[in-house]
C-alpha cells in the first residue's frame, strides 16, 4: 500500500519519546500563558523584548490594517510591494549599513532563497562549496542540501575544522564558497566568533553569511544584532539574514547585502518571486517595533534577567550551557527524562519545553529556557526553585 511507512514512523517516534504534539494557547498576557484552563509562567518564548503584545506593536498593526488592509493581495513583483515594505527595507539597510534589504515571509524562506538562488542556477555545480556550522538552522541546511553545490558542515565554532575544509575545497578549485553561521545559536545560546570567521573567510576568498535570527533586536547598542555588536561591514559579512518573529514581536524576515546581491535575489530567488508578499500592515508594525523608544530599556531589563538567572542557577548547583544570551539551555541528556522534567515543571506552573533529537544531537536532550524582558524577578526565582524540585524528582 502506498505510504505504508507513515504509521510505523509515527510509532517509532512514540516509542523513542520523540513524538511531537501541539498545545493551543488560550490566552497570553505578559509572561503568563493559559493552556487548557491552566496558567503558566512561560519560559519557552522567543519574544525576548516582550514586544509581541506591546501597545506600540498592537496599535501599529491596527493602523496598518486601516491603511493597507489585512493582506498584501499579490506577490511583491506584481502589486504586493507597498511603501510600507519599502520604508522597512530602507530603514533596515540604513541601520545595518548595507546597500539594500529584501523582505521575506519567514526565516525559513529567506535561508532557502539564499542557497537556491546562489547555487541552483545553470552555472552552479559540485565545485561550488557551502560550509555551515553544524548547529546552523535546519532551514539553511535543507536549502544547502538541495543545491548543486557541495555541502559540508564544520564542527561547532571550530576554526581549525573550518580552515581544513576551506583548504580541502580550495584544492578542488571551487568556483565560489559560502561560509554560513548563526550569530546566536538557537539551541545552545552561545555566539559565533565573528571576528575570526571574517579573517578566515576573507583569506579563502569566501563570502560569509550570518543568520542572526536570535541576536537581532537584543544585541548591539541599538539592538541591530551581532553585526552592530561587532561593527562588521558589508565587505566583511556580505550576507545578513534575520527574523522579526522573535525580539521584534511581529513576523517575517529579511536579507541584507549589496545592491547587486539583493537585485539578484529579486530576479532569481523563487521563494521571493513566487510568494505573496507579507501584509503591508505587518511591515508597518515591524518598523514601529524597531523604532520604539522602549527597546533600549527592555534590552537592559533582559540583560538583568539573564544575569539574575545565571547567578541563582549557579548558587543552586544547576549546570547550564555556556551562554550570555536569553537562551539558557539545561542539558538533561535523555529524551524521556527531559519530557518528565518538563511535565513536573508544568505541574508547578512553569512552561519550559523539552527539546529533543532530532532538533538537537542525540544525548543532548534539554530544557531550552528562554528569558524575556517581560519576566519579573520573582518569576526567575520561581523558575530556579522549580528546577531544583523537578530535577530532584527525576
Amino acid at each position: 500500500m502506498a505510504f505504508d511507512f507513515i504509521a510505523p514512523a509515527l510509532d517509532k517516534r512514540r516509542n523513542e519519546g520523540l513524538f511531537r504534539t501541539r498545545k493551543a494557547i488560550d490566552s497570553a498576557s505578559g509572561p503568563l500563558i493559559e493552556i487548557a484552563g491552566q496558567h503558566y509562567i512561560n519560559f519557552s518564548s522567543n519574544d525576548y523584548l516582550a514586544m509581541r503584545r506591546s501597545t506600540v506593536v498592537a496599535q501599529a498593526w491596527v493602523d496598518g490594517i486601516s491603511e493597507y488592509g489585512g493582506g498584501s493581495g499579490a506577490s511583491p513583483l506584481v502589486t504586493g510591494y507597498s511603501n510600507a515594505h519599502q520604508a522597512l527595507e530602507e530603514y533596515l539597510a540604513s541601520e545595518l549599513k548595507r546597500d539594500k534589504v529584501l523582505l521575506f515571509n519567514s526565516g525559513f524562506a529567506a535561508n532557502q532563497a539564499i542557497c537556491q538562488a546562489l547555487y541552483n542556477h545553470k552555472y552552479a555545480n559540485s565545485t561550488d562549496v557551502i560550509l555551515a556550522d553544524e548547529l546552523m538552522h535546519a532551514s539553511f541546511n535543507e536549502g544547502a542540501q538541495a543545491c548543486k553545490a557541495t555541502f559540508m558542515r564544520y564542527k561547532h565554532n571550530s576554526f581549525e575544522h573550518l580552515q581544513s575544509l576551506l583548504h580541502s575545497s580550495d584544492g578542488h578549485k571551487s568556483q565560489s564558497t559560502l561560509v554560513a553561521t548563526e550569530g546566536v545559536f538557537s539551541m545552545d545560546g552561545d555566539q559565533a566568533h565573528l571576528d575570526k570567521m571574517v579573517t578566515i573567510s576573507q583569506s579563502a576568498n569566501a563570502w560569509l553569511m550570518v543568520d542572526d535570527a536570535h541576536g537581532f533586536g537584543t544585541l548591539g547598542k541599538n539592538g541591530r544584532g551581532v553585526i552592530e555588536a561587532n561593527s562588521l561591514s558589508q565587505q566583511q559579512v556580505p550576507i545578513v539574514m534575520a527574523t522579526f518573529g522573535k525580539a521584534i514581536g511581529t513576523a517575517g524576515a529579511f536579507i541584507a547585502g549589496s545592491q547587486d546581491f539583493i537585485d539578484y535575489l529579486i530576479n532569481f530567488a523563487r521563494h521571493y518571486i513566487y510568494s505573496t508578499a507579507m501584509p503591508a500592515a505587518q511591515a508597518y508594525a515591524t518598523l514601529a517595533s524597531l523604532q520604539a523608544k522602549q527597546n533600549a530599556e527592555r534590552r537592559v531589563l533582559l540583560a538583568d534577567r539573564i544575569a539574575l538567572f545565571k547567578s541563582l542557577a549557579s548558587k543552586a548547583g544547576l549546570t547550564l550551557m555556556p551562554s550570555e544570551t536569553a537562551i539558557q539551555p539545561l542539558v538533561i541528556g535523555d529524551a524521556q527524562q527531559a519530557l518528565d522534567v518538563s511535565e513536573k515543571l508544568k505541574s508547578l506552573g512553569l512552561w519550559v519545553t523539552a527539546i529533543r533529537y532530532p532538533t538537537v544531537p542525540k544525548g543532548t536532550d534539554r530544557l531550552r529556557i528562554t528569558l524575556t524582558a517581560g519576566h519579573e524577578e520573582r518569576d526567575i526565582h520561581a523558575l530556579v526553585d522549580a528546577l531544583q524540585l523537578a530535577l530532584a524528582d527525576n
